[in-house]
């Protein structure tokens, strides 16, 4: 997919791949179990972020009955920033949340950011130098600037989600693996 660098490249991209995920076929297993098979190739990461998907996001929940050793975390929206609570019971430990999206109970544990070893990051697009493009809020972004250096950034996207460029802005983290 090509977007030319137009005045808003960014929004145009945002739009076409809308039109592409609506249109396309959106198998979540293959990827959760591509993010299952990195994850157990790496123990040691005992602290996962994760999110509760939307309609068009790659669907992560069955990874938190996979490894019950591992502490897995979800965001919630407080104001403009991401807090995440830690999840052990996907059928219950969530509630609806701002802008329609599942989110953790404000009553389960929090866990600081600066804890957390790996973060499973939506996004609508990803290029292959690990630029994404999310929804345009900003969120991700400004929490994942306060990451530890070495927690490491996983992008999770459908194969139709890989683009040749996100116009990354100097704001914009760049994600240190893409898996789709």
């Amino acid at each position: 997919m090509t977007i030319s660098a137009a005045s808003n490249p960014k929004r145009q991209l945002r739009t076409e791949i809308r039109r592409h995920l609506r249109d396309g076929s959106l198998a979540s297993g293959p990827v959760c179990a591509a993010v299952r098979e990195w994850l157990a190739a790496r123990p040691g990461l005992r602290i996962v972020a994760l999110y509760a998907a939307l309609a068009e996001e790659v669907d992560l929940l069955p990874l938190v009955g996979w490894d019950p050793n591992r502490r897995w975390v979800f965001p919630r929206i407080c104001g403009r920033v991401l807090e995440f609570h830690e999840v052990r019971d996907v059928a219950h430990d969530f509630v609806a949340g701002s802008m329609g999206i599942s989110e953790p109970a404000r009553s389960l544990p929090v866990v600081e950011v600066s804890a957390v070893d790996v973060f499973l990051c939506p996004g609508l697009a990803f290029d292959g130098k690990g630029g994404r493009l999310g929804r345009g809020g900003g969120f991700y972004d400004r929490m994942l600037a306060k990451a530890r250096p070495e927690a490491i950034k996983v992008g999770v996207c459908h194969p139709l989600q890989r683009v040749a460029d996100t116009f990354t802005e100097p704001h914009d983290v760049i994600m240190d693996v893409v898996i789709s």
